[in-house]
């Protein structure tokens, strides 16, 4: 049975840093699993607690069922003015009352000018959420523009490393470590 990765980029920004790294997660990624980056961020509606119910809109059964039948979550994203960007804390407030998340082996990538505060909190919300966020699945790779070329590759070493690193961690975690705080 082959294994299914889903990857969520916080940035709803095509050409983003985040959608550039997780298309290199991608590459990295064995052909033998199954690798997809969500593109439906965007058609996520505010969450709307009269809403979630046994039949919440489409957009959000959808997300629920994707994140459900996956093996492990990667998520990426920047930070957007000292925090989590709005529309992927509203998708991750829908997946709370379905328990989406629970038990969920999630990778958090964090790429932006700074990154800290965005990657503290979604910590947190991760946590909520009761996803399983080993500290080796997770990378905060603050002034991303500046590793990276115009073609949306990684020109720092290190920083290719930090990638590779949580990659081989998420393919072969095995449930020993303790969460990330």
């Amino acid at each position: 049975m082959s294994k299914n990765i889903f990857a969520i980029p916080g940035s709803l920004r095509a050409g983003s840093s985040n959608h550039s790294i997780l298309k290199i997660i991608g590459d990295m990624i064995p052909g033998s699993i199954n690798y997809q980056i969500y593109d439906g961020l965007s058609s996520i509606p505010p969450f709307d607690p009269g809403l979630d119910n046994d039949t919440p809109p489409q957009p959000i059964t959808d997300l629920r069922n994707l994140i459900t039948n996956a093996d492990a979550i990667i998520i990426c994203t920047p930070e957007y003015a000292y925090g989590v960007p709005g529309q992927l804390k509203n998708a991750i407030d829908w997946m709370v009352s379905s328990g989406s998340f629970s038990g969920k082996l999630t990778a958090l990538i964090t790429a932006s000018t700074g990154g800290e505060n965005a990657h503290t909190a979604l910590l947190k919300i991760l946590g909520a959420v009761d996803a399983v966020v080993p500290a080796e699945v997770t990378l905060l790779i603050s002034y991303i523009r500046s590793k990276m070329n115009a073609e949306g590759m990684v020109t720092d070493k290190e920083t290719a490393e930090g990638i590779r690193r949580v990659v081989n961690a998420l393919q072969h975690y095995s449930g020993s470590s303790a969460p990330a705080e």
